[in-house]
């Protein structure tokens, strides 16, 4: 089958990473992926979408972050190899859960690289001069727009082509810089104006009825902004203490950055002018191409708004940087996975980066900013495939609990049992509030992966002479839980209620109720699905192998220390 590897070429390639990320490092690395451009667009989408009722959506968003966050720190703790968020459904369900998982997490981290450096170009639109304004024709970048924003992908990408040590260095330092830009946004915006009236009137705190709410965490570009979190476990090949530092980095860059976007949503609420609110029709009509820099200029604070663009260059770029950086180890883990071809899987040894990796979404990066050419609709489409990749993660940890007990986790929290299905409902619904047909169109787009899958997996074996039906059967019969939770979730999208762009064959209220069980049910046959196959018995020999060296290694530590007391 496909899905092994050889134990040394596995450990080969990872051999040439350096392990030099400490829990600052990480937790710069989660933070800045965090605060990219959805703190620049965030807070007037969400506006739009649920009112004054967006500063709930961010908090809803965190929670959710959040819990699905705990079960992959145990995940990444147990496996500090890169890539790891495209390796756990291969461990806990084999082939076709793994890839399954590894293609949704895949495309919506992928995606981002070009989010980023959209936003960076959008925000330029707004400068005073001819050429910035034809960057961007209010719905999309024009052509000069998406050749800036490629000049901006290829910077990122020569900045990770050098050196990890580089990435960390350039990171830590931009990470600083776009935390203390986002609150002294927040802070000069309240102190300019903070118009409390904007709450009560215009439809009130919640205009557009609470649906909205849930939808503006699902579409408005808040999952895409927590999804920051992954970053840290992506790079868990490089951590120096992956057991301690990689759940203080994931847990920590969620809760400053809600402190950051809950202050940064309420300065934007409060400042937007009255008469502009009036004249738009209410938060829905608002059009502001660079909304906090253009709020900036109304009050008077051009000195803000000139560091707002500035950063806008500084927060999406150092995020597509940092992604950049994941996505390449996360295609290592994808080729280490065995679904695709052996270049993927190369490191150089003198950089520790996996160059071929790193080409290949470049590449990719580009396709999308062809054909998605404005933040909003890339917001939408990487918010959804988010959503699907996080299910794997609270039923693959607790499916390697019951298959693999005996494997050693750094991080083991008690209160698992309860955070994993309460963290499947949380994503189920998310996904159920993108509203059809979006959310339709994105598993579509997680079924078009599938036919790279069944090359590997059956039309390859079969060129070489093989009959891989025997050794693929137990894969199906493993990952069929996740294929019909996609086709469950799309139908009852399709047939939810008209809040959540359904046909409103389910009543409102009793929707939601009925995504809820869909999720606990599916995720107690994800776990009853799991089993031992042979990616978990690799992995599960190379951690006792590195045990064994380890402990090897400090046995004979000791024994020269005493030799040298008694010399």
């Amino acid at each position: 089958m496909s899905t092994t590897k050889t134990q040394g070429a596995e450990q080969g390639s990872h051999s040439n990473y350096r392990r030099s990320l400490g829990t600052i490092a990480l937790t710069a690395t989660g933070l800045g992926s965090i605060i990219g451009s959805g703190w620049l667009f965030g807070a007037e989408r969400a506006a739009a979408i649920a009112g004054p009722a967006a500063i709930l959506a961010w908090v809803i968003g965190a929670l959710v972050a959040l819990t699905i966050a705990l079960t992959y720190s145990e995940l990444g703790a147990m496996f500090p190899k890169a890539g790891g968020m495209v390796r756990y459904g291969q461990y806990s369900h084999g082939s076709l859960a793994g890839y399954l998982a590894a293609w949704a997490n895949w495309i919506a981290i992928v995606s981002v690289i070009p989010g980023e450096a959209t936003a960076s170009v959008q925000y330029m639109s707004s400068w005073d001069f001819g050429w910035a304004k034809a960057l961007y024709d209010g719905k999309e970048l024009t052509g000069t727009g998406v050749g800036l924003a490629s000049i901006l992908l290829i910077f990122y990408f020569f900045l990770n082509w050098f050196a990890i040590s580089l990435f960390a260095k350039t990171n830590t330092a931009i990470t600083v810089f776009k935390v203390v830009v986002p609150v002294l946004t927040a802070s000069a915006l309240m102190l300019a104006h903070f118009d409390t009236d904007n709450i009560s009137g215009n439809g009130g705190f919640t205009p557009n009825g609470w649906s909205s709410v849930f939808t503006a965490v699902a579409v408005s570009g808040i999952v895409w902004a927590y999804n920051g979190f992954q970053s840290p476990l992506n790079l868990a090949g490089e951590a120096r203490n992956p057991g301690k530092s990689l759940p203080k980095a994931v847990v920590w860059s969620i809760l400053i950055a809600l402190v950051i976007y809950v202050a940064l949503q309420v300065a934007f609420l409060m400042a937007v002018p009255a008469d502009k609110l009036g004249a738009s029709g209410g938060w829905a009509g608002l059009g502001y191409n660079s909304p906090l820099a253009d709020l900036a200029v109304a009050w008077g604070l051009n000195w803000l708004a000139l560091l707002l663009y500035a950063d806008a260059f500084v927060s999406p770029s150092g995020t597509g940087m940092i992604y950049a950086a994941t996505t390449s180890r996360m295609i290592h883990g994808v080729q280490e996975n065995g679904h695709l071809p052996g270049v993927f899987g190369k490191v150089d040894k003198k950089t520790g980066v996996p160059r071929p990796a790193l080409l290949l979404n470049l590449v990719i990066a580009f396709l999308f900013l062809a054909v998605f050419r404005g933040w909003g609709s890339l917001a939408e489409i990487v918010s959804v495939a988010t959503v699907i990749s996080y299910i794997t993660g609270p039923v693959a940890v607790m499916s390697l609990r019951r298959i693999s007990p005996d494997l050693n986790r750094p991080v083991k929290l008690r209160v698992m049992p309860i955070i994993a299905p309460v963290a499947m409902v949380f994503g189920s619904l998310v996904l159920y509030w993108g509203r059809w047909p979006l959310t339709g169109k994105v598993i579509l787009i997680m079924a078009v992966g599938l036919p790279v899958w069944a090359w590997y997996e059956i039309g390859k074996p079969l060129t070489q002479g093989r009959k891989p039906w025997a050794g693929l059967r137990p894969h199906l019969k493993a990952g069929a839980w996740m294929v019909a939770y996609l086709l469950v979730m799309a139908a009852v999208s399709y047939a939810g209620g008209k809040e959540f762009g359904g046909k409103g064959y389910l009543p409102a209220g009793w929707d939601i109720a009925v995504v809820a069980v869909i999720g606990l049910a599916f995720y107690y046959w994800g776990v009853r699905s799991s089993w031992r196959n042979p990616s978990l018995v690799q992995v599960e020999a190379e951690i006792r192998e590195a045990e064994e060296a380890s402990a090897a290694d400090a046995a004979e530590g000791a024994e020269g220390a005493k030799a040298s007391v008694g010399a």
